[in-house]
């Protein structure tokens, strides 16, 4: 099925403003597909975000800064985040060495352990997704990557 017929709208201004509708539609998709899979485990996709980066760093601490530079939305709330992830001990805290006033945060053996278990969960559901190869997968990220680093005139 494409767009069209996704939300049933047969015309659009353009082919640009027809990628940005494809844009959000897909993202929605996505997450709706992401909710399917965090949602058994009591995660939010921006809690599996901090988790992801915290691995990223381990077994090296990360300040509340560096998360939230590294995060995908980066609206969301890292220090309730990180709070929220502390409560299921799935994070650790402890004032940071070099500087009083900041906070380390390091991913603790249970999250790297639910981080394992949803990597497979992850990658089966990768696997699933019909209609486009790896050849592909490279040319959609260029597109995406240039679409991101135009710069709006208004």
């Amino acid at each position: 099925m494409g767009l069209s017929e996704d939300i049933k709208q047969k015309t659009f201004k353009n082919e640009f403003n027809k990628v940005i509708v494809n844009i959000i539609f897909t993202n929605n998709w996505i997450h709706e597909k992401q909710l399917g899979i965090f949602k058994p485990y009591g995660l939010t996709e921006p809690q599996y975000n901090v988790l992801r980066i915290l691995r990223g760093q381990y077994p090296n601490p990360s300040t509340i800064n560096l998360i939230i530079d590294r995060m995908l939305d980066r609206m969301s709330n890292a220090s309730r985040i990180v709070d929220k992830l502390e409560q299921k001990g799935l994070v650790q805290r402890s004032q940071c060495r070099n500087d009083r006033r900041a906070v380390d945060v390091t991913i603790s053996e249970k999250g790297l352990k639910l981080l394992e278990e949803l990597d497979v969960k992850m990658t089966t559901w990768e696997s699933q997704i019909q209609g486009i190869n790896e050849e592909d997968a490279v040319k959609i990220n260029e597109l995406l990557d240039k679409f991101r680093s135009s710069k709006p005139t208004a």
